[in-house]
Order: C-alpha cells, then structure tokens, then sequence
C-alpha cells in the first residue's frame, strides 16, 4: 500500500463485519480497495468483498491521531459485536442469547472459511483465524459446548504462546482437556498435548492445520 485510505474508504473498513471481514459500499469504492491489496472479491456469486489480512490489520489497528471521528463509533460497535470467551474473564452473559451469539459467530467463521478457500472447504482455519488465534481456538471451544473458565473456577483457558501459529489450551479436568482436543481436531487444528517441565500442569499446543 502506497499511500493510506481515504477517510470514506477507511470508515468502509472500520464497518467491515468483525468475523467475516464482509465489506459494503459502492461498487467504485469497493473495487479501490482490492486495488490496495486491502479487500478481495469473491469469485464466487454474489462476488461479496471480504477484507484481506491487510485490511484486518489496518481496520484492528490503534491510529487514534488519524481515524476520523465519524469512524470511531462505527469500529466500536463492529468490536462490541461479539468476542469469544478465553477462560478467566468475569462472568458475562449466559443462557439462549449468549448460545444465540455463539452458534452465529461460529456459522458466520464457517462462511468465511468456505468463501476464501480456493474449494470452498470448511475443514481448516481461514486467514482471519491464524491472525487472532486465540479468539478462534476459544469460538471454536465455546461452540462446541466447553465450558469457559471464571475467575478461579473450573473450565478451559487459551493463552497466546511464544510460538508462532500456536496456542495453548489448560483445562484442569484431564477427560476435558482430551475433549478440548478433539473439539480442535474437529475444527481443523493440530493439537499435541504436553506436560509443563516445572509446575507439571497439562496443556494442549494447537496450531491451525493449512492441508
């Protein structure tokens, strides 16, 4: 990219659906940020636009001395949307809405998945997943049931590690932790379980598998 957005190009960015990457916006406008290296056009119909891992980083990035005001609510609530549970968070809302929120997010990652595979599979990670794995590793948990962890309570933590591609999984329960396992295998991740040399405690690696 050679020179930055325009402030209606970046607002279109900042309004970009916080899953899928889906843009709106004219056809002229659209078609200039593909040229950007920012959006692609599906070649599949009805050839929607999806921003390209540039244009996630730019829409995710802090440039509070550049972003118009006019473009601040709109990533604000596009951020508010939803956000997965990693496990340790304070008790946020539960029941059918939150299931209502989860099955969603997890059915719109689906069609990210199908709508940037050059075959259309679902079965392995998208672009958008190997750049917030942990937010991926946790939908993909929490919408296959597993219990996220509270503050001090039971249930799966995922945490960023010093590896890259990869994440670490801890759940206390070790017949849970084998299903956090096979619940990412499922998913399309690569996960090997290990044992930490000092504490002793279990955790999964897990690494979005490419083939």
């Amino acid at each position: 990219m050679t020179r930055p957005p325009t402030a209606a190009q970046r607002r279109i960015i900042d309004a970009a659906d916080p899953v899928t990457g889906r843009l709106k916006g004219t056809g002229a406008q659209l078609a200039a940020l593909v040229e950007r290296g920012l959006a692609f056009r599906h070649p599949r119909p009805p050839h929607d636009h999806f921003l390209t891992p540039a244009g996630h980083r730019l829409r995710e990035a802090a440039e509070p001395a550049t972003a118009e005001p006019a473009a601040q609510p709109a990533r604000a609530a596009a951020d508010a949307v939803f956000a997965a549970r990693v496990g340790g968070e304070e008790a946020g809302p539960s029941g059918p809405s939150r299931l209502r929120e989860v099955r969603s997010a997890w059915q719109g990652l689906m069609e990210l998945r199908r709508m940037t595979a050059r075959d259309g599979a679902t079965d392995r990670p998208c672009d958008w997943e190997r750049t917030h794995l942990v937010q991926a590793a946790a939908l993909a948990l929490e919408a296959a049931g597993h219990r996220p962890a509270g503050p001090e309570g039971q249930g799966y933590r995922v945490r960023a590690t010093p590896q890259p591609e990869a994440v670490a999984v801890y759940e206390p329960d070790g017949a849970a932790l084998r299903g956090c396992a096979a619940t990412l295998e499922r998913a399309g991740w690569q996960v090997g379980e290990y044992t930490e040399p000092r504490t002793r405690v279990r955790y999964l690696l897990a690494s979005p598998r490419r083939a």
